[in-house]
């Protein structure tokens, strides 16, 4: 409803025009009379009934329905990859297993294997101080003067051939860095002397209890060389 206030009266009454009527109002300062214009009201009117028919309208409604579906489907797409993620994040990533060089034991206990295995050549009846070989017997009897340097070298090889941090440089390389065709040329290494060294290095091994699977691979690693080790044999009978 609109009042139009026309006038304060001298006994302190306020007069407006309601239709063909001017009652007085009460002058009351602790209430509040909301006087405006019938445009004002008109206007508001007018919003109620666009909203409310907007409201009511099947078309809109749907829309509204429509997307209210869609907002919903984005906001559970969202949580869903977020969920995902996070479900990535903590999956522990998978323990990358030791080289063979840290399950050793690492340099000191390499070099503790090298050095009761190079001692233990010397007393072999058929690789070391007696071999049936000239160029062996000699190495071991007149030039342990250049064993500790042998023993350096050989764990620097070991460590290097495990995947240990250390790098191996020959002092008479072969077909590769860590071929040991030339370092045996000269003495002539026959298979038999290979495998009686293969046996003082599998004792050596048993003599620090390293475990199975480890000696194996030392073992294989060795192993693997046979063929170089033994080719200034091969190259003497080949003449």
């Amino acid at each position: 409803m609109c009042l139009r206030v026309l006038a304060r009266s001298r006994d302190g009454h306020t007069r407006v025009k309601f239709g063909n009527v001017s009652p007085l109002i009460p002058s009351n300062p602790y209430r509040c009379i909301l006087v405006g214009k019938s445009k004002t009201m008109g206007s508001e009117m007018k919003h109620d009934k666009a909203q409310a028919a907007h409201t009511t309208d099947p078309e809109n409604t749907r829309r509204q329905i429509l997307s209210a579906g869609a907002l919903a489907a984005a906001s559970l797409a969202g949580v869903a990859l977020a969920t995902d993620a996070n479900a990535q994040e903590t999956v522990p990533a998978p323990v990358a297993e030791q080289s063979l060089y840290d399950r050793l034991g690492g340099i000191f206990a390499i070099a503790a294997v090298v050095n009761y295995f190079s001692d233990q050549i010397i007393q072999d009846p058929v690789a070391g101080a007696r071999s049936a070989n000239p160029q062996l017997r000699e190495w071991h009897t007149r030039h342990l003067d250049r064993l500790p340097g042998l023993k350096f070298m050989r764990t620097l090889w070991v460590a290097k051939v495990s995947g240990g941090p250390f790098e191996y440089s020959p002092v008479r390389p072969g077909a590769t860095n860590l071929g040991l065709e030339n370092a045996h040329e000269n003495l002539r290494i026959s298979p038999a002397e290979f495998d009686a060294v293969a046996g003082v290095l599998s004792r050596s091994l048993d003599h620090f209890q390293v475990p199975a699977r480890e000696k194996a691979e030392v073992l294989g690693a060795f192993a693997a060389h046979k063929n170089e080790v033994t080719r200034g044999w091969r190259d003497a009978h080949q003449h």
